[in-house]
């Protein structure tokens, strides 16, 4: 039984031909509002860690039997954390830079 396949575009040819039609001020005001509202949920989460970890510390000094015991840094905990405060001032600045406000 010979069977005939045929090749379908997909609407490749109309999904070009409507990119070129959005005006580019609209594009990229779409990206900055994806990119905007990404950078807000990952802050979000930078914030939820800190929260949680920030119960833990007693004059820089981590007192967190757990986290003692369980998970150790390679780096060591002042640097680990301080790079994690250091990713939350690189996310915002990235949410800064998407909505305009850099």
């Amino acid at each position: 039984m010979d069977r005939k396949f045929t090749i379908l575009d997909g609407g490749v040819h109309k999904a070009q031909s409507r990119d070129k039609d959005v005006p580019i001020e609209k594009m990229m005001m779409h990206f900055r509002n994806v990119s905007g509202s990404l950078m807000q949920d990952a802050l979000d989460t930078w914030g939820e860690i800190w929260d949680q970890m920030q119960g833990s510390l007693t004059h820089g000094v981590m007192i967190v039997p757990q986290a003692e015991n369980d998970f150790r840094p390679e780096c060591g905990w002042p640097e680990f954390l301080e790079r994690l405060w250091l990713l939350r001032h690189q996310i915002d600045h990235a949410k800064r830079i998407c909505e305009g406000r850099a």
